[in-house]
């Protein structure tokens, strides 16, 4: 890119999703960026067009007409910005296509295949299978499970350097002799990186440079007490542009238009939430939830303070295409204990198969509506479940053990998933950014991932996640202002005490110290949900004593005083416990739940 950072005045971003190509327009304007119009346009990968740039040409004329000013000449994007015509730079996300579908290979399945996983998942990959020497399948299975599959990129990995190289010599051999064909056609050649063992390069280059397009990178897990994933992450994004995108339809064009290399959508949220955690000095959780998949990103520090960055991709729960994995995977009860009257099951389990058959429609009437939030909660709890399974120290570094105790190794990692230091959590996609109500969003997100402490909650209004973490590539100072300030709507902050006890007991006392009005000085019971009005930008000091048996993140008892942010909801007080407890008796659960849903105002009555 051509354009230093501080002399971009415009900047033209898109996303190509699978069936909606975005488009927005970012100016500066008094030394600050903001988005100024966005236009949308369904995407064109598929035929009679099967060209993806129709797709993106008709969503940046669609920016032209609203924001009055000429960005096209011809079907061919202006720049740089010369008077009100143009824009200095233009970039782009794509998902389309399915997005960059993978498979990871490492000698053990709990220490460098994970590790590999967790490389692919950061480069926006979604992964579809991880083969391990000790996953206990055999070779011809391993072949065909690699055959039916089809990914559209591999990576291998596995042994320290200057360890045993006989096993992963032997998933090269596993890989040579499926030679995987690839779904993009005849011309495409199927890349593979390998990311492991630098002593096992040479028999690896033997094995495969002839079936396959290798890179070599550096390995992935040097020493058994490190990851080095972001050689091979940038690898895969390179390889997902040199070879995915360019087999794809008007690919090839697109790359010739943008002024930086396009990420897959998935990867570009990631480096957003990324930008964010390192600029504001925050432990951050991010969730996207569309109709196939839900997507968890996290940046959570580890026990030497430094912040480490997951995402994991659950590919069977969504909201539409995948609604009813989620009624299988959650089980028609943890739904149920969601939903504040009474419904037979049959009636729930038809809902729910409607909505896959017709995945594009959205709820008439409320009940329909509190159902599918109902399903979201469970989700979105889900695929956090999946993502602390994940996100974890690394596993295997507190003991010297042999390979052969690494190949019986069961055990998990710690998880770096801690509640009580997250600073905020981000939620996106249609059931989170377009709930009738922004108290409906908040409650979801409380009760799905059960924040402790004080954690702020916001969501992304119009899903512009991807192209401002491509844009982050290229200015993050841009990125982040136009994130902060046109992409996020801040709902306010959720205050939970850690603890149980029984409902009435005394929980927490909190005092709200506003500047020129009257304090606000309460006491909270157990088991009850309370929301006091604060706006955006307005921040106030809470003095917050739990009881004994309640912790806020200092210890149990301990008292806490904090300036608090508000949102379109305010201050939402959370004293029913963690882990939270639904009441299981059905006449309990409706009362219950019909009293902190009127606690927020989150329906109307």
């Amino acid at each position: 890119m051509n354009e230093s950072a501080e002399n971009i005045r415009s900047i033209l971003a898109t996303d190509c999703g699978s069936t909606t190509t975005k488009a927005i327009l970012i100016e500066k304007r008094d030394d600050e960026y903001h988005l100024i119009v966005r236009g949308e346009a369904p995407t064109t990968v598929e035929a009679p067009v099967e060209d993806v740039t129709a797709g993106v040409i008709n969503a940046i004329t669609e920016v032209e007409e609203l924001a009055g000013r000429k960005l096209l000449d011809n079907g061919v994007i202006l720049k740089p910005q010369t008077g009100d015509d143009g824009v200095d730079i233009y970039i782009s996300t794509s998902s389309a296509g399915g997005g960059l579908q993978m498979m990871v290979a490492g000698v053990v399945r709990n220490l460098t295949g994970e590790s590999a996983e967790r490389a692919a998942l950061g480069a926006g990959a979604i992964v579809m299978d991880v083969i391990a020497s000790n996953d206990k399948r055999l070779p011809h299975e391993k072949i065909e499970r690699i055959r039916h599959l089809r990914p559209d990129m591999l990576l291998l990995s596995g042994g320290i350097d200057g360890g045993t190289t006989s096993h992963v010599v032997e998933l090269a051999e596993i890989i040579a002799a499926a030679r995987p064909q690839p779904r993009l056609g005849i011309a495409y050649e199927l890349p593979l990186i390998y990311a492991g063992n630098i002593d096992a390069q040479e028999l690896i280059r033997e094995r495969l440079d002839d079936v396959m397009s290798l890179e070599i990178v550096d390995n992935l897990r040097p020493v058994l007490e490190r990851e080095e994933l972001m050689p091979t992450r940038y690898k895969i994004q390179e390889q997902f542009l040199e070879h995915v995108m360019a087999h794809a339809p008007g690919y090839k064009k697109l790359i010739e238009w943008t002024d930086a290399p396009i990420m897959p959508t998935p990867g570009a949220v990631g480096e957003i939430i990324q930008t964010v955690s390192s600029q504001q000095n925050i432990q951050v959780i991010g969730v996207d939830i569309g109709g196939a998949t839900t997507d968890v990103f996290s940046v959570f520090k580890n026990k030497d303070s430094e912040p480490i960055f997951n995402r994991t991709v659950s590919a069977n729960l969504g909201m539409s295409y995948s609604v009813s994995n989620v009624l299988a995977e959650a089980g028609i009860e943890n739904i149920l204990r969601w939903v504040p009257f009474e419904i037979q099951l049959g009636d729930l389990r038809n809902r729910v198969k409607n909505k896959m058959i017709r995945p594009t429609t959205i709820p008439q009437t409320l009940q329909e509506l509190v159902l599918e939030q109902a399903i979201a909660r469970e989700a979105l709890r889900l695929a956090f479940e999946q993502h602390k399974q994940l996100a974890v120290e690394l596993r295997g570094v507190q003991q010297q053990r042999t390979i052969a105790e690494a190949f019986d190794q069961a055990e998990s990692g710690q998880t770096l998933v801690n509640m009580l230091s997250l600073d905020m959590i981000v939620g996106s996609g249609g059931v989170l950014s377009h709930a009738p109500r922004r108290q409906q969003s908040m409650l979801m997100m409380i009760d799905a991932f059960q924040p402790e402490g004080i954690t702020h909650l916001a969501v992304d209004s119009i899903f512009m996640m991807p192209q401002l973490g491509v844009l982050a590539q290229v200015n993050a100072e841009a990125a982040t202002q136009v994130f902060e300030r046109d992409c996020l709507i801040h709902l306010g902050t959720c205050i939970s005490p850690v603890g149980v006890s029984k409902d009435g007991d005394p929980c927490l006392t909190i005092e709200i110290v506003y500047e020129g009005r009257d304090n606000i000085v309460e006491e909270i019971p157990y088991g009850e949900l309370r929301m006091y009005p604060l706006g955006i930008g307005e921040t106030v000091t809470v003095k917050l004593q739990p009881s004994r048996k309640f912790d806020l993140g200092t210890g149990h008892g301990n008292s806490v005083e904090r300036k608090v942010s508000g949102g379109v909801v305010g201050i939402v007080i959370d004293t029913r416990g963690r882990p939270l407890e639904i009441p299981t008796d059905s006449d309990h659960r409706v009362e219950q739940l019909a009293k902190w849903q009127n606690a927020l105002d989150s329906y109307p009555v």
